[in-house]
């Protein structure tokens, strides 16, 4: 097992050492660096590699590690890049890198002590590490586990892929992608033109917004209700705005936890196919429910092509699990199988290698199930302890699946003013304006119950929200 504190202390003490030596100098050899400090020989290993890379030492197989040639350091100023404002003029992504709202969770790490309420990922405790490091070893071992992959992916893999969505589907429908937001930025690149509009929920996935202005499209929102999206305002809205594409996530919707009612399923997609467009149906939650049944995803009932159903393992395995699949039929699955022949060629052999050898064990199944209790257990915790340290911001709807809740703040309260007092606080929320394609109607957080360590840490949690309310005046 990886001991991280092991290889970066040892590090730092060799780090420290070479700076006393001068270059050309050979350092201990590995046999005595292990007496020395009392750490394994896989620890000493990655240490050298670490230090290797840096160029602090330089490695020569049969002979030792030595001190490597230090670089002078540059009198002269800084470099200047400005020039680049001026050649990157006229293609505004509409994303910032540094900024954090436009993605799913901030990469900025929390002070020690915080507790995450933020973030769309499980906590490592909820991931299934044991039975995804015995995949990998598995694919591992596969003769043909370096081989290229095909272009469309594994064929084992596809055809678990189409299994899961039913209706017929097959494995050449389906499309394995590096993960769900790749897809995504794949799909809005494919389907429509830029400066198109396209419709989406409001509020919705802040990573979908960002690919989609990525892609030069205008979102276009479209309000939801306790049963989701609104059939009569969808047909109007193609009607007013000629948009050839509708992106939604049907079943607990992130970030509302809304499941689009029955009556609506049909209803949404015929409307969308009698605009003539395509419905991007992000089904990322699928294996996130709360242990009760889950609707069939709007593509096993579409047999004309109007669905592109999206898919991932990111969110019920590990955020780097990055395999996604999407199914579509028709002309839409050429075009995404050219563009994938243009971005990338194919997603890494033996990461969709262990993909099958997870999906295909009784692991994985006992895995969904323990995080089905468990993420009904948070959830039930979290909503619990908000009513008692916080009456008034009880959530409309305790979802039935996913990861959050979305609450909308009482008047007078600004959701940015409530995440930094609550950050100050030592618990890390999601601002709710980021959810929202166009003004917000209100001030909303989005509270994830599967980031923090332990279920325990949630009614914390709670009370450190309802301190930094209180420290607002």
């Amino acid at each position: 097992m990886y001991d991280g504190s092991s290889t970066e202390a040892l590090v730092a003490i060799l780090r420290t050492e070479v700076a006393g030596l001068v270059p050309g100098d050979r350092l201990p050899s590995s046999r005595d660096l292990i007496a020395r400090h009392g750490v394994g020989p896989v620890t000493v290993s990655r240490a050298i590699a670490l230090l290797a890379a840096e160029g602090v030492v330089v490695t020569r197989p049969g002979s030792g590690t030595y001190v490597a040639t230090r670089r002078p350091a540059r009198a002269d100023e800084a470099a200047d890049t400005s020039w680049q404002a001026v050649a990157l003029a006229g293609r505004d992504l509409g994303v910032d890198a540094d900024d954090a709202d436009g993605t799913e969770g901030s990469s900025t790490p929390l002070p020690g002590g915080a507790i995450a309420l933020s973030g769309g990922y499980l906590h490592e405790n909820l991931q299934p590490t044991r039975a995804l490091g015995a995949a990998l070893a598995r694919a591992a071992r596969r003769p043909d586990a370096w081989h290229r992959a095909p272009a469309a992916g594994l064929a084992p893999l596809r055809a678990i892929f189409a299994r899961q969505v039913g209706g017929g589907a097959g494995p050449e429908d389906v499309l394995v992608t590096g993960g769900g937001q790749g897809a995504l930025s794949l799909l809005f690149r494919a389907i429509a033109a830029p400066g198109s509009p396209v419709l989406v929920e409001s509020p919705t996935y802040p990573g979908a917004l960002a690919a989609a202005r990525a892609a030069g499209l205008r979102p276009v929102p479209l309000p939801v209700d306790e049963d989701g999206i609104r059939p009569e305002l969808l047909a109007d809205a193609f009607a007013m705005t000629g948009a050839r594409l509708l992106y939604c996530q049907p079943t607990f919707q992130n970030p509302t936890g809304t499941v689009l009612a029955p009556e609506r399923r049909r209803q949404l997609v015929d409307v969308t196919r009698a605009a003539g467009a395509f419905l991007i149906e992000d089904d990322f939650a699928r294996h996130l429910g709360h242990g009760h049944p889950v609707p069939r995803p709007l593509a096993a009932d579409d047999r004309d092509g109007t669905v592109v159903h999206l898919t991932s393992l990111t969110k019920p395995a590990s955020p780097s699990l990055r395999i996604g699949a999407v199914v579509a039929r028709g002309p839409v699955m050429r075009r995404l199988q050219a563009m994938r022949r243009v971005d990338d060629f194919f997603i890494a052999r033996p990461l969709q290698e262990a993909a099958v050898e997870l999906l295909s064990t009784p692991a994985w199944d006992r895995h969904l199930r323990a995080l089905s209790a468990a993420l009904r257990d948070r959830c039930a915790v979290l909503a619990d302890a908000l009513a008692r340290e916080l009456p008034g911001w009880t959530p409309a709807r305790v979802p039935a699946g996913g990861l959050h809740l979305w609450l909308r703040l009482p008047p007078g309260l600004a959701d940015t003013a409530v995440a930094e007092a609550a950050r100050a606080q030592g618990v890390a929320v999601d601002p709710g304006r980021r959810y929202f394609p166009a003004e917000p109607p209100g001030a909303h957080l989005r509270l994830g119950f599967a980031a923090a360590a332990e279920p325990g840490d949630l009614p914390d949690a709670a009370r450190r929200l309802a301190a930094a309310v209180r420290s607002l005046g």
